[in-house]
């Protein structure tokens, strides 16, 4: 199936809506305790439980809309599936609070493995997105894997230390606004090196 443009904003509401209808279950839900075969689940995993098949209807409407789905959004699928799962199933939160965590490890690491061998794999992703020189990749790509390990850190430090609503907020405003103010930051790097030809590698 051919890649197809739909419009912009179902894109968006496809990709942001399941988190922000996990936010408002979570905000409805969260001082209540619902019992299941004689198992009680407060409202964190029950609203983690509907989060996942939402999320995943999402994905599929946008691949079926599209024709495709990106390497991160995959991956991002797969550990909502395995960590959210692995919640309801121990009903414990933990697992899903800890979900940002190895995603950014991953894609920080990924990244990382990509620049021990002189390559940009952040060029592979977003090229089309973003005419950059090679050497313009490759700063891009070497903050964008430290910003990944910065996220990584302050979920930890959030989740473990401070409140589950704090999380929550956190989760759905704090960690896409960061991601929204590092690219708007890198203002000057897209001037510097967004006009020459693409070096070869």
């Amino acid at each position: 199936m051919s890649d197809r443009q739909i419009n912009p904003m179902l894109k968006t509401g496809l990709e942001l809506g399941p988190i922000l209808a996990f936010f408002a279950a979570y905000l409805w839900l969260k001082d209540r305790v619902f019992t299941f075969g004689g198992v009680e689940y407060d409202g964190f995993i029950v609203v983690t439980a509907g989060f996942i098949p939402v999320f995943l209807v999402a994905m599929g409407a946008l691949w079926w809309l599209t024709g495709h789905l990106s390497r991160m959004q995959v991956v991002t699928a797969v550990l909502i599936v395995v960590f959210g799962g692995m919640s309801v199933w121990f009903n414990d939160p933990r697992f899903f609070k800890m979900k940002p965590t190895i995603i950014y490890l991953l894609f920080a690491g990924v990244l990382g493995l990509g620049l021990l061998r002189g390559q940009s794999w952040l060029k592979f992703v977003m090229e089309g997105l973003m005419p950059l020189t090679h050497e313009g990749w490759m700063i891009l790509t070497r903050r964008l894997a430290a910003f990944f390990f910065g996220l990584a850190v302050l979920n930890e430090i959030v989740w473990r230390l401070m409140s589950e609503e704090t999380w929550v907020y956190f989760k759905t405003f704090g960690l896409t606004a960061a991601i929204f103010l590092f690219f708007m930051g890198q203002g000057r790097l897209f001037r510097d090196h967004g006009f020459g030809e693409d070096e070869s590698e």
